[in-house]
């Protein structure tokens, strides 16, 4: 792909050398400062029009420099980022994720509710391919949308056109370069933090590049043995938030037995506890059990009687200032929490939530706070957060993502870093 290149300005029009990443370009109408869009990255005969507003104009031209989209009265405010004077003045990097995909999407509608007095973000993708799907989605819907022309890009060019949904090689290895250089730009020390919209792991392998998924690849470009994925999701209706990481990941069921240990679920328990301490001294911690019911006394299952129940009273007792309770039965595991999220005062829930392989903790994470919850990758010498959902390639191009999800992934970005 072609050498990465900064770009504070757009073209007042979508130029692309090979006239393939559009069928046709939509009318540009409609103010910039309206930001009256939303839909997913595709070609713009993919999204019908939708009422728009009554005021319009050709786009402006290009801008010297990026301008700050102040959240409007009715918009959410991200909070202040919790991290040291400097780091504050330092943008986020957000990798644009699969082409295919809703990236474009949530990305740019997150970016409308910009707050002002934060560095503006370097986005790292495509620019002309971002500036295509601007002006698809205004066309889309009346949602918030922010205008490329305002945005930093890192322009690493699409060499192919790419239509909603059709995932494959080429958006595998646009999605792959996007990731990795965004990495480079927070080792780098330009950036304070990654966001990164979703990929396709099937696309990333027909490219070449075989990882499980971003996780992985953040490890090793970190240089770690692994990074831990946690999930944290803040209630809407009460001062609690949901932790859940996951002490296995991207593994098929049959081979977590194998890879669970007591010095996996300890350090696991570690990365937990640091994470949770973050918003309470003494957190309280919940480890879900492995079998049904815990294996009930052995009847379903031993691993709890053989190694867990003993690695967790081991842990306990390094760790005497901390409430540690389990292994509980998975089924009931999260029953306290539901009744946190929904703003029951009494709810007796945990602090952090530990759970043993992938769909047992991701069930109730996304049951109770698909659209608020952020993956949150740990054990990596920089803070990443993502979106807890995939790229929606069955909507792509259709204007319908909702984009909560990666407005909170950014908030917490801000907040954590």
């Amino acid at each position: 792909m072609s050498r990465a290149r900064i770009q504070r300005r757009a073209p007042p029009e979508y130029q692309d050398p090979s006239n393939s990443l559009v069928a046709s370009r939509p009318d540009p109408e409609g103010p910039p400062g309206a930001r009256s869009g939303s839909g997913t990255n595709g070609t713009p005969t993919s999204c019908k029009r939708r009422s728009q507003r009554s005021s319009t104009q050709p786009l402006r031209s290009p801008i010297t420099s990026p301008r700050l989209i102040p959240a409007s009265s009715n918009q959410r405010s991200m909070p202040n980022p919790a991290s040291n004077a400097n780091a504050k003045g330092m943008p986020l990097a957000i990798a644009l994720g699969d082409p295919a995909g809703i990236g474009a999407e949530v990305v740019l509608k997150a970016l409308a509710q910009w707050p002002a007095g934060q560095a503006n973000p370097v986005i790292v993708g495509c620019r002309s391919w971002l500036e295509s799907q601007y002006l698809l989605l205004r066309d889309c819907s009346d949602a918030p949308l922010a205008d490329p022309a305002d945005l930093e890009v890192l322009d690493l060019p699409l060499q192919q056109a790419i239509a909603p949904g059709a995932a494959g090689a080429a958006s595998g290895a646009a999605s792959f370069q996007w990731l990795s250089e965004a990495v480079a730009q927070v080792q780098s020390g330009r950036c304070r933090a990654l966001v990164t919209a979703p990929i396709a792991k099937h696309a990333w392998h027909a490219a070449g590049h075989r990882y499980p998924g971003q996780t992985e690849r953040l490890a090793e470009l970190a240089g770690v043995a692994e990074a831990s994925m946690l999930f944290t999701a803040r209630s809407p209706r009460r001062d609690w938030r949901l932790n859940t990481l996951l002490a296995t990941t991207h593994i098929p069921l049959a081979a977590v037995p194998a890879a669970l240990s007591a010095e996996r679920l300890q350090t696991k328990l570690d990365v937990l506890l640091a994470f949770c301490q973050r918003f309470k001294p003494r957190p309280r911690l919940v480890v879900a059990g492995l079998n049904p019911h815990a294996g009930e006394e052995g009847q379903l299952g031993r691993e709890e009687l053989e190694w867990l129940t003993p690695a967790l009273e081991a842990w306990r007792g390094r760790h005497p200032q901390v409430e540690l309770i389990g292994p509980l039965p998975p089924d009931t595991c999260w029953l306290e929490a539901g009744r946190a999220w929904g703003g029951a005062v009494d709810a007796d829930a945990a602090d952090g939530y530990l759970a043993l392989y992938h769909d047992q903790g991701l069930i109730p994470v996304k049951l109770l706070a698909f659209d608020q919850a952020v993956n949150t990758s740990l054990g990596l010498p920089f803070l990443r957060t993502s979106p807890d959902h995939g790229t929606g390639f069955a909507i792509a191009g259709r204007g319908i993502a909702r984009a909560a999800s990666m407005q909170a992934a950014i908030e917490a970005a801000l907040e954590l870093a």
